[in-house]
């Protein structure tokens, strides 16, 4: 899939981008090479998109830009618009291609041991998709790029929801309920990272001090849900949040969802 399926870390943004902002015809085009730019510099759009999502995991998708995209590559800005007319058909690009980096193969995960298997295989590869290009977390794909590497991933995770007895609208809310439950829970995730990065120390140790001193305070008549809860919660996390185990509880509850769906039909 080329060397920029790469990652660096960098911090989670909020959202700072979206795909869909360029000119549909001109993103579609050049996801799809049907009518590719070309100018007088031998920079390729391959090497303007490993050059993006470079930058975006060293800094951050809030502060890419495409001055900083040509410093990189060593060309003015110019040279970039020659290949790509803006900002958001880029980002189109760098989206499109880490979903086509997703799977190493255009195999579908192993459905023999049943839909349900498949599909924690499924969000287990978008988990590491997400703690390995975070930058991705910063971007809003309710527009995605119609490119070659979104639609075969889209196609690939449908897979396992074939033939089950979930309609087609039923199998696409699905699979996008388990992606959206899993970019959450991967904020989570990364977020304490973050904080802890940040702070210089990790929620384990900063639950130490601030998990006693809350309890001291919280009367436990006067909340007696939130000193029981948030007592036990902090015992199995250690922290105040546990990223991965929201990961991993969510998933159920949607498949156990799922299932009854299937079964009420």
């Amino acid at each position: 899939m080329g060397e920029y399926c790469l990652h660096h870390s960098q911090e989670v943004a909020e959202v700072a981008e979206r795909t869909g902002t360029g000119d549909p015809l001109q993103s579609i085009a050049l996801l799809w090479g049907t009518n590719p730019r070309t100018g007088r510099s031998p920079l390729t759009l391959d090497a303007i998109v490993e050059a993006a999502i470079n930058v975006a995991a060293e800094i951050g998708i809030d502060k890419l830009s495409m001055r900083k995209i040509a410093d990189r590559v060593g060309v003015g800005v110019m040279s970039l618009y020659q290949r790509v007319p803006g900002k958001g058909e880029l980002i189109d690009l760098m989206v499109d291609h880490v979903n086509g980096c997703a799977y190493d193969t255009d195999e579908p995960p192993d459905a023999a041991s049943g839909w349900r298997s498949a599909m924690e295989e499924i969000a287990a590869r978008n988990w590491q998709l997400f703690l390995q290009h975070p930058w991705v977390l910063g971007i809003d794909t309710s527009r995605p790029p119609l490119g070659p590497g979104t639609t075969a991933k889209y196609d690939l995770e449908l897979t396992p929801l074939i033939g089950i007895g979930l309609s087609d609208v039923e199998t696409d809310q699905v699979l996008a309920l388990i992606l959206e439950h899993v970019k959450a829970a991967a904020r989570v995730s990364l977020g304490v990272a973050e904080t802890a990065e940040a702070t210089g120390n990790d929620d384990h140790d900063w639950w130490a001090t601030a998990g006693p001193l809350l309890a001291a305070l919280i009367d436990e008549k006067q909340f007696p849900n939130a000193s029981r809860i948030g007592a036990a919660s902090g015992a199995q996390y250690d922290s105040a949040v546990d990223g991965e185990l929201q990961f991993q509880f969510g998933l159920r509850m949607i498949l156990d969802g799922v299932e009854q769906l299937i079964a009420s039909k």
